[in-house]
């Protein structure tokens, strides 16, 4: 088996099987598995998957366990020589597992690449080639500042806004909606950490691949399309919540160690005000 296909589904029936069918309509002489773990989804998706596509290895959770935890379930059982992260709420290429697959097959020191992601309107989706939220980078995106600068790099640490999007090169991460990932970097770095419940865990794989001397790609010689944050409308709280989680996991897991305490406090700090500004946000939708 070249490569195994992990969808996680939550909530997403529609979506799910508009994925499940772009990826079916894929042109490769490459063999795959699609395995899908629902996470308690509460919208028929799992009938609707078996109808539809009884070829597909479907993992049928009790609860909503989080986005890493779910796709570990699906790497443990996986067969590929590649494992491919894919969102539910993705639409893939006909072309695009086969000009990522032959890619990945003639770099073998590529631990995990990246295809360019575009929203529905046509415009970027920009995590899909970013450097690591580093402190100063974190602090010139979270203010604007980088706006200001878009083509200065030091500025664009984090969304990388001066380079082309229709250029290939390494990048720190990539985006957990379309990551394919060499079996034998996850077998030395190991899986998504599950301390993560559903933002961050791609930034933290991508950089204990890097770590252990992996390259991370951007290859964008074929196009998907992302219908972003499609399973996280219904509790905007909880989502606010663990988005802002996942940076403070990260921080302390990665950077601070390496930062005295002013830093690290300010940065904790950041992130307080950060998500008690957002909390208020939705408050106020809300009630409106």
């Amino acid at each position: 088996m070249d490569l195994s296909i992990l969808i996680l589904s939550f909530n997403t029936r529609d979506l799910t099987l508009q994925a499940l069918r772009s990826v079916d309509r894929s042109v490769t002489s490459y063999t795959y598995e699609v395995i899908v773990v629902d996470n308690d989804s509460k919208d028929d998706s799992v009938a609707c998957i078996r109808s539809e596509f009884p070829q597909v290895h479907l993992i049928c959770n009790r609860d909503n366990i989080g986005f890493a935890k779910a796709n570990n379930q699906a790497m443990k059982v996986a067969r590929g020589r590649y494992f491919l992260l894919l969102n539910s709420d993705t639409e893939v290429a006909p072309d695009s597992l086969d000009i990522m697959l032959r890619f990945m097959d003639e770099r073998p020191r590529v631990g995990a690449s990246g295809c360019k992601v575009v929203l529905p309107d046509g415009s970027l989706d920009k995590a899909c080639r970013r450097g690591f939220p580093t402190p100063s980078a974190s602090f010139y995106y979270a203010f604007g500042i980088a706006k200001l600068f878009p083509d200065k790099p030091h500025f664009n640490q984090y969304q990388l806004g001066y380079l082309s999007p229709d250029e290939e090169y390494a990048v720190d991460c990539l985006v957990g909606a379309f990551m394919l990932v060499r079996r034998e970097t996850v077998e030395q770095v190991g899986m998504l950490d599950e301390a993560f419940f559903m933002y961050g865990e791609d930034v933290d794989w991508c950089y204990r691949i890097k770590s252990a001397g992996w390259e991370v790609y951007y290859y964008p010689r074929t196009t998907i399309i992302h219908h972003k944050r499609a399973s996280s409308r219904s509790k905007p709280i909880k989502i606010t919540y663990e988005f802002h989680r996942a940076m403070v996991l990260f921080h302390r897991k990665h950077y601070q160690s390496k930062y005295n305490f002013v830093v690290n406090g300010l940065v904790y700090a950041g992130i307080g005000v950060k998500l008690g500004l957002a909390v208020a946000r939705n408050e106020i939708k809300r009630l409106r």
